[in-house]
């Protein structure tokens, strides 16, 4: 208990340190989750399916037994580096997802079903490498939102976008740019947005990462080209407070299929 009280105290002060106040409180519209994102590096033959199956009978259920999701879980289509698999999992605690693994070796069924993967050997590797990133939901949008075509399995494509910012005062400027209009303006472009996170964990820093959700690739051009051209983000693009130099410095781009056992 002392030690989950701990890292979160840790968390939170960190978060004031940059810049964000209160970035580890309730917002005003609710209070903000967090997320773990896990991407699973992988090679081409045994450990696909390995890893799927570990995410699709030990994670998802294990997880979601413990309160924890909607789970998200895909496969890198688009990027550059392929197999990588994505799960993300939301979690309205910190501690819950710092601990994660902890909690998951004390599930006894969770244990169980993912054998073949947590104890894979030396010479036949479950994975390469496992990546993982802790975030906070922006204030402006505080909860995952599911696009209506996860509860159908209907056709969908996600958009995994990261930017990394030259200093923790730009940084917090492109934040509070989301917050200033850049959700509305992704949906009139046609985009739905699942969910804004600001990195408190990551090995790179400072950079923030949120998803888009959409029905097909075909559609990328023409929604990014109606983002651009609304007249909202123009003017909020060029504001002197957001002008005044590149606050981000480098953007990452994935484009991710939904694996049969994801819950978005």
């Amino acid at each position: 208990m002392h030690r989950r009280r701990f890292l979160a105290s840790t968390l939170a002060t960190s978060a004031l340190a940059m810049g964000r106040p209160g970035a580890a409180q309730p917002a005003a519209g609710g209070a903000r989750e967090f997320y773990l994102i896990r991407k699973y590096s992988l090679v081409n033959g045994p450990q696909t399916k390995l890893v799927e199956s570990y995410i699709a009978d030990a994670l998802i259920p294990a997880v979601t037994r413990m309160g924890l999701g909607p789970v998200g879980a895909f496969s890198l289509a688009y990027g550059p580096e392929t197999p990588v698999f994505v799960a993300l999992i939301p979690g309205a605690s910190v501690d819950a997802l710092a601990e994660l693994d902890l909690r998951l070796a004390q599930d006894a069924e969770f244990m169980k079903a993912a054998e073949p993967f947590w104890s894979a050997p030396a010479s036949a590797p479950a994975f390469q490498r496992v990546e993982s990133s802790l975030l906070i939901a922006f204030e402006g949008w505080p909860k995952l939102t599911p696009p209506p075509a996860s509860a159908t399995k209907a056709k969908r494509i996600f958009q995994l976008r990261t930017y990394e910012s030259p200093s923790f005062a730009a940084h917090v400027r492109k934040v509070e740019m989301f917050n200033s209009g850049e959700f509305e303006i992704f949906k009139i472009a046609g985009f739905h947005p699942v969910f804004f996170g600001d990195a408190l964990v990551d090995t790179r820093m400072p950079k923030l990462t949120y998803m888009l959700s959409l029905n097909g690739v075909d559609e990328l051009d023409a929604k990014w080209a109606a983002f651009g051209s609304n007249p909202d983000w123009k003017k909020l693009s060029s504001s002197p407070r957001y002008a005044y130099e590149p606050i981000v410095s480098s953007i990452t781009n994935l484009i991710l299929t939904p694996l049969g056992a994801s819950q978005l």
